[in-house]
């Protein structure tokens, strides 16, 4: 499914009533929600929203897990770093306990954080593949997700569910597409007319993954979701599927 949304605001007032609706479902559930977050400015603003009233009260964070879809190797205080950005916007302000986060540490290099990061998600979720409740992803102007770039080596990764990523500077650590597809719902937050060549070419292109790695991620019928703003949806002719709201 696809949103198009008059801008970054309501994109961020659509994805925070998004979130607090999954974690109320699936605390009701099963009494835990695990949520993956996304770096980049676009959704700084969602996390923001989530940290004040009414969206800050409507979540029981002590029953909430956060994880990041990929990150930069740079310490976690530094201003390139994902877990960062959330902290500031999102988890300084809520009563969500320490533990429950789970930032991905780069401190022994990219290749040893990959392994370390599988290893926590391995601990955590027990024998089977980690199914998320909820996934953020961004979109860069280049068609690269969380920290898969394209044409780059971790587009091929089929086993690992964490992969290293030596070719960007920083280096990185990113979940792979087939972890991040797996999840029960999957919703890309797409803002700014940069990115409208890349929105155009992985929704309405030919299929090729290796350019525009965004396309990898396929999660089951009805769990991708598309919330973008008008200025990254300014192709001229609609899309199957939008719903220009």
């Amino acid at each position: 499914m696809r949103w198009v949304l008059p801008d970054l605001e309501a994109l961020s007032r659509a994805a925070a009533a998004l979130f607090v609706r999954r974690a109320r479902h699936a605390i009701a559930r099963r009494g835990i929600f695990r949520v993956v977050l996304a770096g980049g400015q676009t959704p700084r603003g969602t996390y923001e929203r989530l940290a004040r009233s009414p969206c800050r009260e409507a979540v029981d964070w002590a029953r909430v897990h956060v994880f990041w879809g990929d990150e930069r190797c740079v310490p976690l205080d530094d201003p390139r770093s994902n877990f960062r950005t959330a902290r500031e916007a999102l988890l300084d302000h809520v009563p969500i306990p320490p533990e429950h986060l789970h930032p991905i540490r780069c401190e022994e290099g990219p290749t040893a954080a990959a392994a370390r990061y599988e290893a926590e998600l391995r601990r955590f979720f027990g024998d089977g593949p980690p199914v998320f409740d909820l996934v953020f992803l961004g979109l860069g102007a280049d068609g690269h997700t969380a920290s898969l770039f394209p044409f780059a080596r971790a587009l091929a990764e089929g086993e690992r569910w964490v992969v290293e990523v030596t070719e960007a500077d920083p280096p990185r650590v990113t979940m792979s597409a087939t972890l991040l597809g797996g999840a029960e719902r999957v919703v890309f937050l797409v803002a700014g007319a940069s990115k409208a060549a890349a929105l155009r070419a992985t929704w309405a292109g030919p299929f090729d993954p290796w350019r525009w790695p965004a396309q990898r991620i396929r999660p089951g019928p009805g769990r991708l979701l598309w919330l973008v703003d008008a200025a990254a949806a300014s192709f001229p002719d609609p899309v199957p599927g939008e719903d220009r709201t």
